[in-house]
């Protein structure tokens, strides 16, 4: 079971990062760039921090940001019982 804020940052930050990748890497590219351009962050600190996510998704993709949140927000629903994860699923649909 992942039970520390470590487990489910570390879950969070692959299910991001499989989520742009299966979109294509130049998504992937693109999202991440982006994070780092006007953040100075990495997908890791999008856990504490999704309205960067969010963000930099609109930005890029206008109202398509929406596939990619549904996508993340599929992969992590079952784990919304950690309040943590739950918080970050209802900033990033915002």
């Amino acid at each position: 079971m992942l039970d520390s804020p470590h487990d489910m940052k570390a879950l969070t930050t692959v299910v991001i990062a499989k989520t742009l990748f299966d979109m294509g890497t130049p998504v992937y590219n693109a999202v991440t760039y982006r994070l780092y351009e006007k953040y100075h962050c990495y997908i890791p600190d999008c856990f504490e921090n999704p309205e960067y996510l969010r963000e930099a998704l609109k930005e890029l993709y206008g109202t398509s940001h929406k596939v990619i949140i549904y996508s993340i927000e599929q992969k992590l629903k079952e784990f919304t019982l950690d309040k943590k994860t739950e918080s970050f699923l209802q900033i990033i649909v915002k």
